[in-house]
């Protein structure tokens, strides 16, 4: 899909990865609805950022997911490119998730993003076709210790994502999942922490150098204009994926 003259939502674009993309897709011609809960924040950004509206939502109740996708409708006529990046990181060991944390990570990063789908995808359908991209994570695709409560729902993320591709086929619109790499915001200083951390492994790190904001918006609008079933950050990461050690 070309994203010029296209109209796009895009949550969590406050800050880091979302935002990255909002600007992005501005920049490239689209029209853009910034969601957030930071309704100050989205306002100030919407005012500099071309084409583009601020939606205030928290993505973890349905209502509200619900009520931002028909505002965005009323407000541009159409939607054409959802953008679900809202999310925020749970570390527990598996036999200490709180269980009311991992419900909240759950409609946060499950539930939400499948609301803004089911939502989107009947104007889509009327349109003619669209594009949804659901952003996962790197961890999906690895067994990592105290990552148990967000891998696991982002790797539920991915797979509703494939079968939902598989579903919509016939109505040319396009569903796909991206795996961003360790990347350079304030992710990890915002993940909820059932386990003792250093503060100095606060600050993102792993195996390979962490990726920009702007890389990973690269990315996800690649994934947008080929339409691919899977974006990796990189081609490590595809090999994970597919049982081969990384290279």
């Amino acid at each position: 899909m070309d994203v010029k003259d296209k109209t796009a939502i895009v949550t969590g674009a406050s800050s880091g990865i979302g935002l990255s993309t909002a600007r992005l897709l501005s920049k490239m011609g689209a029209k853009v609805a910034l969601v957030s809960r930071s309704k100050e924040k989205l306002e100030k950004l919407s005012s500099e950022i071309p084409n583009s509206i601020a939606v205030q939502a928290d993505m973890s109740r349905v209502f509200e997911v619900k009520r931002m996708v028909k505002e965005v409708n009323d407000r541009f006529g159409k939607i054409d490119i959802l953008v679900n990046n809202a999310g925020i990181g749970y570390d527990a060991l598996a036999e200490k998730i709180d269980v009311d944390t991992f419900h909240y990570i759950f409609d946060l990063d499950l539930v939400g993003p499948l609301a803004a789908m089911q939502q989107v995808i009947p104007h889509m359908r009327k349109q003619g076709g669209g594009a949804i991209i659901n952003i996962s994570s790197a961890v999906a695709l690895m067994t990592l210790p105290n990552n148990a409560p967000y891998a696991s729902i982002k790797r539920a993320l991915a797979v509703l994502t494939l079968t939902a591709r598989e579903e919509l086929k016939n109505d040319n619109i396009t569903v796909s999942v991206v795996y961003p790499y360790i990347t350079l915001t304030d992710f990890e200083r915002n993940t909820i922490r059932d386990v003792p951390v250093p503060e100095s492994e606060l600050e993102p790190h792993g195996p390979f150098p962490p990726d920009s904001a702007d890389y990973a918006a690269q990315k996800i609008v690649e994934g947008i204009e080929s339409g691919e079933a899977e974006i990796f950050a990189h081609d490590w990461l595809k090999n994970r994926a597919r049982g081969n050690p990384p290279q």
